[in-house]
């Protein structure tokens, strides 16, 4: 193995060099990936999938959703491919659009990362306070016990303390989080497998009846469908992580569309088997009520015991997710910062170690704050705030970059160009147009980062 696999950084040979070094393979890639993209997630919103349009009908969303979302993977496979770096969409958007002199063209990278602090924390927490059930399923007295101890907050108190135990973790040089990633990965295809393995040996056909209105088009129906799609993608998200590690990919090229596309595939195909398993087993009325749903899957077929010692499963699930999304996350505005596009202090790295100890801690710190609001508002915050400035952005940056940039090398190419990114792109705005209510949110959000950009960063920038 090369010392370029081995280190992330070469503070004895050239002290001041902050790049980071290639070392993650397609196997390291493909983990972090799976790891991120299945975790908590599934067991966590399968109840509120269904719940959303009152039916196993809802898998009609599923589907549709993982079109979206490999449509969307062909954009992010040609733009990590042709400009690997730290920070995924933040690196392409300044690639592309940050080059002007007048200093607006980096505004849109600036929002990307400012909007980035509160929906990527917020997908972070919404692992973290998902798991919490699952906790309490197998210490069934914990609330109460962390009552009589006056612990404030309670079990999002406890939810807050995992993510910093997961955020010290990461504060370990690339080669090590590297291999820590696949043994998480492993763990994720056991629980995932186990369950796909019980559900079809335990499979009862009879119990995927639909409710009468199941396929009646209407509003309701099409709101219905919007909000199972939203939840959907939340549970694929992860599938362009390894884009935010571009710098620390080898062969970057080949590597990151393989991930990618592979990822997508895998999990698509695992999601959709996995949710057949445990509605065939547990009835989807009683479904769409659970917190712990995975849980009692296991309850169902093998009893208490077995369940509780399979939840142990569960949550190193949820730990191997919240590991790979905060890795893949904390690069973002590290990268920012070190281009001048984010506050200095983001650039930071440790002395020894050399991983971005300032952008790390401060996702950290933020993911335990949002533990602390409801699990749906957090998930639903999670995708709507960032569609526009990352998913929309982005696919209009990768026309831009075909049309006006013809220098730039494309080691990959989407596949029936530009098909996909035009059906990624009416699949982002049909979800955003069927949250209204969350529209304040997201251009909130965007106002204060225009804000933010003109009074603190516009003179520096200039």
């Amino acid at each position: 193995m090369s010392d370029e696999t081995l280190l992330m950084f070469d503070p004895i040979s050239n002290p001041d060099d902050t790049r980071l070094v290639r070392g993650l393979g397609l196997p390291q890639a493909i983990a972090l990936n799976v790891a991120n993209m299945v975790g908590i997630g599934p067991f966590v919103t399968i109840p509120l999938f269904i719940a959303a349009m009152n039916g196993p009908q809802a898998l009609i969303a599923w589907v549709i959703a993982a079109v979206l979302v490999i449509c969307d993977g062909l954009v992010w496979s040609e733009l990590g491919a042709a400009l690997p770096g730290s920070g995924g969409t933040y690196h392409f958007l300044r690639e592309i659009f940050g080059k002007s002199s007048s200093g607006w063209g980096r505004l849109l990278p600036f929002l990307f990362v400012w909007q980035f602090l509160v929906s990527g924390t917020m997908e972070i927490a919404s692992g973290y306070t998902g798991a919490m059930p699952y906790v309490a399923y197998v210490w069934p007295n914990l609330a109460a016990t962390l009552s009589a101890w006056r612990v404030p907050g309670g079990t999002s108190s406890l939810a807050a303390v995992c993510c910093l135990v997961v955020t010290w973790l990461l504060s370990r040089r690339i080669d090590v989080v590297g291999w820590l990633g696949i043994v998480f990965g492993i763990g994720t295809l056991i629980t995932v497998l186990t369950i796909i393995v019980a559900g079809l040996l335990h499979f009862d056909a009879a119990l995927l009846t639909f409710p009468p209105d199941a396929f009646e088009i209407t509003p309701t129906w099409v709101r219905g469908l919007g909000a199972a799609m939203l939840i959907a993608i939340y549970d694929y998200f992860g599938y362009y992580n390894i884009c935010h590690l571009g710098e620390e990919v080898r062969d970057p090229g080949r590597t990151i569309p393989r991930a990618v596309i592979g990822s997508v595939v895998l999990v698509a195909a695992v999601y959709l088997i996995m949710n057949l398993s445990i509605i065939a087993v547990v009835p989807w009325q009683e479904a769409m009520k659970s917190k712990e749903i995975a849980s009692l899957f296991m309850e169902t077929l093998f009893g208490r015991r077995v369940a509780v010692m399979f939840t142990g499963l569960i949550l190193w699930t949820a730990l191997a997710c919240m590991f790979a999304i905060t890795l893949g996350y904390s690069r973002i505005p590290y990268a920012a910062a070190l281009n001048g596009d984010f506050f200095p202090a983001f650039g930071r790295v440790h002395k020894t170690k050399r991983y971005p100890a300032v952008s790390l801690w401060t996702l950290g710190g933020l993911t335990a704050v949002f533990c602390f609001l409801p699990l749906q508002l957090v998930i639903e915050a999670a995708v709507t705030v960032r569609i526009l400035v990352q998913f929309v952005a982005q696919i209009i940056g990768l026309h831009v970059l075909r049309t006006t940039r013809p220098e730039v090398v494309l080691p990959f190419r989407m596949w029936l160009y530009p098909l996909p990114s035009l059906l990624a792109l009416g699949g982002w705005l049909f979800v955003l147009g069927t949250r209204a209510d969350l529209l304040w949110m997201v251009f909130g959000v965007l106002a204060s980062g225009v804000a933010v950009f003109f009074f603190f960063l516009w003179r520096r920038v200039l």
